[in-house]
């Protein structure tokens, strides 16, 4: 199992090598125009550096006066070192700007996937033990709707519900206007009421796919000799769904999830941005539609980086709910 992850490590590194590569190689192929009007846009906004400090931070950054291979080589050091530059947009070092806001979106991402997990699973299980039941077909409905609604129509939808017309929570942010004024028991319920719409909207467009995942493999593993041969013993139902179809259904719900937490967060730069919470995703796409470079090609690595561990732990999470990956 050891010279199976460091295998499975090895080839996480080259993937992100590779992936970074092609990243830098991009901009890199972008005009040196852009860059020198970017840079000059820059310089005009106030308490910014000058036109000619930006180039040369990108020269430095970047060695856009050397070929692609020596300046990703160049990059790449200082990346290992954690030195991505200095934001254009926040005029702060990138990773910096990344401390203040990413557990905003981790926060956001661990109560979706709880909220999605226990939700999904039952439901999904429910369907396949009431196979062409009106539970079942209502479970397919739900989940094809789920998976067929756009992120931003979604959001739109249930802001325009629960806070144009209702007036429960708040159309934007993370916090309200009293906040400050409040206790600590207060701040966290203020913080709480805003999560719950962009909570709702992650939840529901990863619910539908994760219900019918589960359902489908459910189904697959009660039609197993062993599952007719529980039964055959006088096993009761839920012993046979808990104990014996449940743990088998786990290996793919595993791979599933592997995929599903990197785009959870890739996902959560459209709802962030639709209800501007201060995250990594809404702070990333407020950089990028204002030409920060260096933010950009950091946020991009990062989601690279995500996806490969993601994918190791899903491999470790294989050796835990199946013994015959551990005997391999």
């Amino acid at each position: 199992m050891t010279k199976y992850f460091l295998r499975r490590l090895i080839y996480a590194c080259f993937i992100v090598f590779f992936g970074s590569l092609i990243v830098y190689s991009t901009l890199r192929l972008l005009p040196t125009s852009y860059f020198e009007k970017v840079a000059r846009e820059r310089s005009s906004a106030p308490n910014s550096p000058s036109y000619t400090e930006i180039l040369n931070q990108l020269n430095k950054v970047y060695s856009l006066d050397t070929n692609i291979f020596v300046g990703f080589f160049n990059w790449g050091k200082n990346a290992i070192r954690g030195d991505f530059g200095n934001s254009w947009e926040y005029g702060i070092p990138v990773v910096q700007k990344f401390k203040e806001v990413i557990w905003y979106s981790i926060f956001l991402n661990v109560i979706t996937l709880l909220v999605q997990t226990f939700i999904s699973i039952p439901l999904g299980i429910l369907a396949a033990r009431k196979q062409y039941s009106k539970t079942d077909y209502m479970v397919t409905i739900v989940s094809m709707i789920a998976i067929s609604l756009p992120t931003f129509f979604l959001a739109t939808v249930l802001k325009y519900i629960f806070s144009v017309k209702l007036g429960w929570f708040d159309l934007y942010g993370i916090v309200g206007c009293y906040y400050d004024q409040l206790d600590f028991w207060g701040k966290v319920g203020d913080m709480a009421k805003h999560l719950v719409l962009p909570v709702l909207t992650l939840s529901m467009l990863n619910i539908g796919g994760l219900m019918r995942y589960t359902r489908t493999n459910m189904l697959e593993v009660l039609n197993a000799d062993y599952i007719r041969t529980a039964r055959a013993k006088g096993l009761s139902e839920d012993v046979v769904i808990n104990r014996h179809a449940f743990r088998n259904t786990l290996i793919p719900l595993v791979t599933y999830f592997s995929y599903l937490i990197p785009n959870m967060f890739a996902g959560s730069f459209i709802t962030e941005t639709l209800y501007q919470i201060p995250g990594i995703g809404y702070i990333s796409y407020y950089a990028i539609i204002h030409g920060d470079i260096p933010f950009a090609m950091f946020y991009l690595v990062i989601i690279m980086i995500l996806t490969q561990v993601s994918l190791l732990i899903a491999d470790f999470m294989y050796a835990v709910v199946d013994p015959r990956v551990r005997i391999n």
